[in-house]
């Protein structure tokens, strides 16, 4: 117990000197600042453009539609009758509040049409109707699209990093702490997980792609639940395997232990995912599905992007695993698993913090390059996408100047995080 008092005490002081050195650099500390606004307007992003009042008297009755319009997208809610299909802006309330931004990204108004620019005159009503970024070919407004797109760029960046946090933090672990000679199965166990594997990768997913493609663009909520449906099947054909495995281990040369070379397995599959450009390798993906949505592309970008996280935390677990708590963790009985994620996974994380703020730049820049090529989702708008208008509509200047300031400094803040977080964790610089 002392021991391990000692040890929390020691990585008490070790994260207290991590986040002052973070602080020195102010550059790190006020992009810091930036990424947070960022994650508040992307959060926010329902509430600052919406056409839908946050707060309305109708007939009588107060409703809050924006906040319904989320209950809604979740398939968890509907509008009242009198409220479905109705022109929001044209409706006579006894008293309403509207957004910020009163627009939706998609929604025309066909009284400004034709790219009309931030400084132009422009036919709206009043001030709160003003298209303060401009307006596309068809009449959209770009501040609304900003909004969205912001909120897009966040939940890809952040989606897609923790994807390949969990694959590169595992596979990276088991390479490092196991080696090739250090975990241990037996023969049929080995074959059966392997085969069980294959069997709920298809059924859960591959024989579930139309249903699961079909609940994501159909709401969050349906696309969430079809995919916890399709884990579930996948962990109940793995469960299933190993049931068969107890009484097969007692037949002879079943039950004979083999050594599995994690190390070995994991460094190629990461020179071979290294050979191949991750952006030719996601449109090589992207170009099998017939439809593919925002989640799609998270799922994608999550799945080819952990290897750099795996190669930081497999380091450190090469050099963990000879310290003294390990070996008095061996000596007191835990078992390698144990080990492995109560004490080398937690103490080896601190690299890996910042392969993920490079990597949330990458996956950001990743994403507005696909929406800038036209291989995104058609009906999200994004940072990508408003750059793409500004190719055909060169006087537009705002089509360009606005996403394209947005994509600099959202992926140049995550690199100066990352950048804070090397120095910080770099022990030749302590102070």
């Amino acid at each position: 117990m002392a021991e391990v008092k000692e040890k929390k005490e020691v990585a008490q002081r070790y994260w207290a000197y991590v986040m002052r050195q973070f602080r020195r650099k102010k550059t790190a500390v006020f992009s810091l600042y930036v990424a947070a606004f960022l994650g508040i307007v992307g959060l926010l992003s329902p509430f600052i453009a919406n056409e839908k009042p946050l707060m309305c008297e109708y007939h009588g009755h107060v409703y809050f539609p924006a906040f319904k319009d989320i209950l809604v997208g979740f398939g968890i809610g509907q509008f009242p009758v009198e409220l479905q299909n109705v022109n929001w802006k044209d409706l006579h309330y006894d008293f309403v509040i509207f957004p910020p931004v009163p627009y939706l990204p998609l929604n025309q108004d066909n009284g400004n049409i034709h790219s009309i620019g931030p400084f132009a005159k422009q036919n709206v009503p009043s001030t709160l109707w003003h298209h303060w970024f401009g307006t596309d070919e068809l009449g959209r407004d770009v501040l609304a699209g900003m909004v969205r797109g912001t909120s897009i760029a966040m939940s890809v960046g952040i989606v897609s990093m923790a994807i390949a946090s969990i694959i590169g933090i595992i596979m990276g672990a088991l390479a490092g702490f196991f080696g090739d000679d250090g975990f241990t199965i037996s023969r049929v166990r080995f074959w059966f997980n392997i085969i069980f594997l294959v069997i709920g990768i298809f059924y859960g997913f591959s024989a579930r792609s139309y249903t699961i493609a079909d609940a994501l663009a159909d709401s969050m909520a349906s696309g969430l639940f079809q995919l916890l449906i399709s884990f579930g099947i996948l962990g109940a054909c793995l469960l299933f395997g190993n049931l068969l495995v107890l009484p097969l281990k007692k037949v002879p040369g079943f039950g004979t232990q083999i050594t599995v070379p994690f190390d070995m397995i994991v460094s190629r599959i990461i020179e071979v995912l290294n050979s191949i450009p991750t952006l030719f390798l996601i449109l090589a993906v992207i170009s099998i599905l017939k439809k593919p949505n925002l989640y799609v592309i998270m799922i994608i970008i999550g799945f080819t992007g952990w290897t750099s996280i795996a190669r930081y935390i497999r380091a450190e677990l090469l050099r963990v695993r000879s310290l003294e708590y390990i070996e008095a963790a061996t000596s007191l009985g835990l078992s390698n698993m144990r080990i492995l994620f109560r004490h080398a996974i937690p103490n080896s994380l601190s690299p890996v913090l910042i392969s993920i703020a490079f990597g949330i730049a990458s996956a950001i820049l990743t994403e507005s390059t696909l929406s800038f090529l036209g291989l995104g989702p058609a009906d999200t708008v994004t940072w990508g996408l408003l750059l793409s208008y500004a190719r055909t509509i060169p006087q537009a200047w705002w089509l360009a100047i606005f996403p394209g300031i947005a994509i600099f400094i959202t992926v140049t803040v995550f690199n100066l995080i990352g950048e804070g977080l090397t120095d910080a964790l770099d022990p030749r610089l302590k102070q």
